[in-house]
């Protein structure tokens, strides 16, 4: 796998997350997925820690704390060797997914169709620029998950759905 790198982010990520409705995610069109590996290094209320490689490259991120749907994330490319070292040693545990990136009303929804020991769970995404902006709802989203620790990627990697 070839990782191309990118430059440094730090940005306030305001998202909110939703159950996907399964049997009409799997009637809609929908581009190709990118595989995704996350491990995480440190998973604690006040942040997150984690390495990402895909096919397009290999991140580590850093998240504060959340405060209703938002928090502090710094993210910054690392060579795709030393990611893959990185989870193998360090990772307190890994999550897999397939990561759709899908357009609709002006947003892009994030729908991740997660593998492993979180198989058959669908998590969409959507990331705002503020709290409180309205967006449209694809027919295929369902209940909202936003402030359900459950469902975040670093508590699924730790406690993975299909052993609740």
């Amino acid at each position: 796998m070839q990782c191309i790198d990118n430059k440094k982010i730090k940005q306030m990520e305001i998202e909110r997350k939703f159950l996907v409705n399964k049997e009409l995610w799997q009637k809609s069109a929908k581009p190709a997925g990118q595989h995704i590996t996350q491990g995480y290094l440190s998973v604690d209320r006040n942040k997150t820690i984690r390495i990402r490689i895909t096919e397009s490259g290999s991140y580590m991120t850093i998240k504060g704390k959340t405060t209703n749907i938002s928090r502090e994330e710094y993210e910054f490319p690392v060579p795709c060797e030393m990611a893959t070292e990185i989870i193998q040693k360090f990772s307190e545990g890994i999550i897999e997914k397939v990561r759709y990136k899908v357009p609709y009303k002006g947003k892009i929804w994030e729908v991740d169709e997660f593998l492993g020991d979180n198989v058959g769970l669908l998590i969409a995404e959507i990331e705002l620029t503020h709290e409180q902006e309205n967006f449209e709802l694809p027919e295929w989203v369902g209940k909202e998950v936003s402030n359900d620790p459950r469902y975040f990627n670093a508590s699924l990697a730790m406690h993975p759905f299909t052993k609740w």
